[in-house]
Formats: C-alpha cells, structure tokens, sequence
C-alpha cells in the first residue's frame, strides 16, 4: 500500500493512494495542473489513475474536478449529495465520468474495497472513506467538526490514517476570521482542533494504526510546528511514543508530503517514510 497527500490544507486537498494494481486519489481540490506535477513526482501520469473518489463539494475539494476529468477522462466517485454540490459549480463534467453511490455502502474500483462513512460537516452530504485490500487499510477523515463513536468506529484498524488537524483555538478565536466564520469553524459541523486530532488518534493506535499524517491544517489558525507538537504531546502523556509506537508526519499544504509504504501481512511487514 502507497499512501500520499499530494496536497493538504483549507486551500486544496488531494491523497494518492495505491493498493495492488489500483490507484486512486481521494478529492481533487487544486488544480489539473498541480495534480499532474504532484503525479509526475510520484513516477505516474492522469493514465494510471482508476478514479477519483470526492468527500464534499467545498471547492477545497473538488477545484481540479471539471478540467482534469474532461482532459484526462478519470472517472469520478461522490454520492448523490455531493453531485448536487458539484455540478451546482460546474455542470460540464462528462456523463460517463460521473459514478454516484450510497453512503454507509461499500463498493470496489479494482482491487481496493471502498467505504464511504458520514462525516459532522456543513456540506449536502460529507464523507471520509476506509479502503482495505489484501490485509491492509488507509482512511481518510478531514472536515470534521467533532469527534462521535460513529465515524471513528469506520476508521478503526487503518494502519495508516489522514486525520483533521485544522486549528488550534486560541489562534483561532485571536484572528482575524469575522465572528461568523469563527463560530462556524468551532461548530460540531465545522472543522477538527488539533487536541480532539490527538484524542482520535490516541484510540486509533489501540485499535492498529502505524502511521498518521495530520492534515487540512488552516493557514491562519495553525502552524505544523504547532499541530504536531500538540498532537505529540498528547500521545506522550497517553504513554505513546511518536515516531517510535506510531509515525506522524505533517501533510504538507503546497508539496507532496512524505510517503507511507506498508506490506501486507503475509508479507514481512515494514513501514517506511521518505
């Protein structure tokens, strides 16, 4: 399993992941251009891509949907909810590209078993997803405005996870943001702070998660020395050695981040970022 934010952060997102012979992103939210770069960086081309799944229709999600899929002919994944939102933007967006499915409903692209799980998030009807294949599980949970039994549940037992880091909250109330984008970010339909990233991933670890990325960092609200520091420091007191028990790394906003590689287990299993 190959696991890549390509892009992270409140003005853009975009995951490669890879199992087998599969290869898919996960939101397309900068532009066709910038993913072609980030895919080239990555040794790939629009080609060896099977689809693209959506969590949402913010345009932080979906920015590169109508150019790439037009240029490039990927089909695209949302369910019905989402195409509203999409297509609301930018109805120009090929019939045939177009998949639509059911949330709470697993399905498969290839060799990878997808599903998509409902997320708290001021969106028709947000998503993250869970992807397995041979053994081994990646999710995806951004855009998330609280921490509930139900979408944590889905996520259990992914051994490598993107998981919401948005903002710390003195920052947050501190800024410059209007007092209603503020109560909007700080609303159980807004955005995950770093510590209930911590608490999350505190209970993903029991559950056998090796490797995070902390990502959808604000650029006004956050800092990565300061999500990651947090989120470290959490894990610490819990009796969790960062980097050592699990690997965490900051999703880079602008660049390709680091890589995870995980085997699967019946192979020897190792984990690697570079």
């Amino acid at each position: 399993m190959i696991f890549c934010p390509l892009a992270s952060g409140s003005a853009g997102n975009c995951t490669y992941v890879s199992f087998g012979g599969t290869r898919l992103l996960i939101d397309a939210g900068i532009s066709a251009a910038r993913i072609c770069v980030a895919l080239k960086q990555l040794g790939l081309t629009p080609a060896d891509l099977d689809g693209i799944l959506i969590t949402h229709e913010h345009v932080d999600h979906i920015r590169g949907i109508p150019v790439f899929t037009r240029k490039y002919g990927v089909p695209v994944y949302a369910n019905t909810g989402t195409w509203m939102g999409i297509l609301r933007r930018d109805a120009d967006i090929p019939m045939e590209k177009r998949y639509a499915f059911e949330t709470g409903m697993d399905f498969y692209i290839g060799d990878i078993n997808v599903m998509p799980f409902a997320i708290p998030h001021d969106a028709n009807d947000p998503v993250g997803y869970m992807l397995r294949c041979r053994g081994l599980a990646a999710a995806v949970a951004t855009d998330i405005g609280h921490l509930n039994e139900e979408w944590m549940g889905k996520i259990a037992g992914a051994q490598a996870v993107l998981l919401e880091a948005n903002y710390n909250e003195e920052m947050l109330r501190n800024g410059p943001y209007p007092y209603h984008l503020k109560q909007r970010i700080l609303s159980r339909r807004g955005h995950l702070p770093n510590e209930d990233c911590a608490r999350a991933l505190i209970r993903l670890y029991a559950s056998g998660t090796q490797a995070a990325f902390l990502g959808h960092l604000s650029g006004e609200n956050n800092t990565p020395e300061v999500a990651y520091e947090t989120v470290c420091g959490m894990l610490r007191e819990a009796g969790i050695r960062p980097d050592s028990d699990i690997a965490v790394n900051v999703a880079r906003r602008e660049q390709v981040s680091d890589m995870v590689v995980l085997e699967a287990p019946e192979e020897q299993r190792r984990k690697v970022f570079f």
